[in-house]
């Protein structure tokens, strides 16, 4: 078991767990983060820029992602770096 931490509107963290037969390639990504990082936990929140509407698509995820200070974008069996 993994810990995700939701961020809301309310500025609150509330800690998920991901188990690895219900979410094998999530568990595999928090893992490899935490393995690298020291950190196994990752923050799961809304993907979007200030003023800019939720992402929606691949290709919005992508626009966002170098529009903004992330190092990493994954996406399914996909990682995009700068």
């Amino acid at each position: 078991m993994v810990t995700v931490i939701s961020g809301g509107a309310d500025r609150g963290a509330r800690p998920q767990t991901v188990e690895r037969d219900v979410n094998q390639l999530y568990w595999r990504l928090i893992q490899e983060f935490g393995a690298r990082t020291g950190v196994p936990v990752v923050m799961n929140t809304s993907f979007n820029l200030r003023g800019e509407p939720i992402v929606c698509t691949p290709t919005d995820a992508v626009r966002t992602f170098f529009s903004s200070g992330m190092d990493a974008l994954v996406m399914g069996n996909f990682v995009v770096e700068k």
